[in-house]
């Protein structure tokens, strides 16, 4: 059985003009202990995805049906205490786009580790301290850095940060959101890696979203394209990769540039993508 289970997920946005068709009929498992890697154009539905999963959605999200089991268990028509309580952080957790702004700057960074804990769990807010610097440990930060603002830390160091928050409840799902977004080119390379080593150490499953297809390659088991909402080609990396079948996914991967072949011109797609009140 996998961790999680996703079948014929619909999402839609209610607007003045109609339904916003984000997520529409998609279907995939991520297995424990693998990663899962979500490719595609920026307003395809990625995130989208994601906050159906985690059950995040604005107020003019909708449900238009399928079914999400997490370990077996119906995750989407569970209450939402329940699943605010025992799910959400606890067992799917979340890194969030933009680390640059998903730190409450007001705050101190270790605290907001702590309020995450407390949140979820029963416990002092010494232990809790405890548990939180333990975090930073682990993602590579100074413990004594636990007291400082956000503005304090680098761009690096507050993506490390968030990630240890999202670690705070021994989650057995990250979903990670473009989490190298706005790092520079070697601090993408140490985010990826320090990731990696996470989840050998802690034998954690993840979503990974991203449009850049080296870092699924580099990362993650399988992968799913998106595009206009749907998942369009589904598969392990290898099989994806080396022989796309669906045309956008065909595209996707020739527009990846060889450094090994001969320069030549990255191949796109004519057109605009199809409109998703009416795709």
């Amino acid at each position: 059985m996998a961790l999680l289970e996703v079948r014929d997920l619909k999402m839609y946005y209610r607007t003045l003009r109609g339904h916003v068709r984000a997520v529409d009929s998609v279907s995939f498992d991520i297995e424990r202990g693998k990663a899962l890697g979500v490719a595609g154009e920026s307003g395809c539905g990625k995130s989208s995805m994601a906050s159906a999963v985690l059950r995040l959605l604005p107020s003019n999200g909708e449900y238009h049906g399928g079914v999400i089991t997490m370990d077996g268990e119906d995750i989407l028509h569970m209450p939402e205490e329940a699943f605010r309580q025992n799910v959400r952080w606890s067992k799917i957790s979340m890194v969030f786009q933009g680390a640059m702004n998903a730190l409450n700057p007001v705050h101190r960074v270790g605290e907001q580790i702590v309020e995450a804990i407390l949140q979820h769990e029963k416990m002092s807010h010494e232990r809790a301290v405890e548990r939180a610097e333990g975090l930073l440990d682990l993602v590579g930060i100074n413990p004594k850095r636990f007291g400082e603002y956000p503005h304090e830390f680098s761009g690096g160091m507050k993506q490390r940060a968030v990630i240890a928050m999202s670690l705070a409840c021994h989650p057995s799902l990250i979903i990670a959101d473009e989490p190298t977004t706005a790092l520079d080119v070697m601090v993408q390379a140490q985010i990826l890696k320090a990731m990696a080593e996470l989840r050998a150490r802690l034998d954690l499953s993840m979503m990974l979203i991203t449009h850049d297809l080296s870092v699924i390659a580099q990362t993650c088991d399988s992968i799913a394209v998106m595009y206009v909402g749907k998942i369009v080609e589904y598969g392990s990396v290898y099989d994806v990769y080396g022989s796309p079948v669906h045309p956008y996914a065909m595209g996707l991967v020739e527009s990846f540039p060889n450094i090994h072949a001969e320069r030549s011109a990255v191949r796109s797609l004519p057109g605009f993508p199809p409109n998703l009140l009416a795709p």
